[in-house]
């Protein structure tokens, strides 16, 4: 039984922390991006932040995601990546980021290598989007991520499942939709965080979850155009 005297906040960090992946996978020769993935606790709950891409960009316009893009020249390390975008996206200042681990990256439809970095932020931070990059900014309870209310999955042509979550926010009455490795994410991280099992299938195993995000990477970037 979890000790009732650890706050959610610590309790997430200490399981997340047992996932970082340091430098592992850092000589995989592809083109390579981060994603910050924000966490925060409100009403006791722990949620994630996350935006809805600008109609005004090239690709995958109105999509939510979170903060986050490719390389660049600059960037010392993904960590930074994921800072930057952060803040060039949604106005969120690197200072007032608690990183607490960097993920088994996931290879995208691109060829693009995704390196999820997990984070706390505060509770009061006030987003202020970019509306060239950024439509919309919203957080969500992360057990959303674990239920089956408001869930559907479909096989794709890899044999792996693509996820999809309705959200409707209460505060704005607005109806989102999270799914494909904007979703992926959400339930690997709110599984691990919180220590529920998810209430649908998924295509990782939940008693070694990094062991198989690793062994996907791998057969997938064996298989990706170099």
């Amino acid at each position: 039984m979890a000790d009732s005297r650890i706050s959610i906040k610590d309790r997430a960090k200490y399981a997340l922390k047992a996932h970082d992946i340091g430098n592992k996978y850092s000589d995989l020769a592809l083109p390579r991006a981060s994603v910050l993935v924000p966490l925060l606790v409100k009403n006791n709950e722990l949620h994630v932040l996350l935006t809805v891409r600008s109609m005004q960009l090239h690709s995958n316009q109105g999509e939510v995601c979170f903060p986050g893009g490719k390389h660049d020249s600059k960037d010392r390390s993904d960590i930074d990546t994921a800072l930057r975008e952060a803040q060039e996206e949604i106005g969120l200042p690197p200072v007032q980021v608690e990183v607490i681990c960097k993920m088994v990256p996931i290879i995208n439809k691109d060829d693009i290598l995704v390196t999820p970095v997990v984070a706390f932020i505060s509770d009061a931070f006030q987003p202020r989007p970019n509306a060239n990059e950024v439509s919309d900014v919203f957080i969500v309870p992360m057990h959303h991520f674990l239920k089956s209310e408001e869930h559907t999955s479909t096989p794709y042509e890899t044999g792996m499942l693509v996820h999809f979550f309705t959200f409707k926010d209460r505060q704005t009455h607005k109806s989102f939709t999270v799914w494909g490795l904007t979703a992926q994410i959400c339930i690997i991280v709110g599984y691990l965080a919180l220590g529920q099992n998810p209430s649908f299938k998924v295509d990782f195993d939940l008693d070694n979850p990094s062991i198989s995000m690793d062994k996907c990477l791998l057969t997938k970037y064996a298989t990706s155009k170099l």
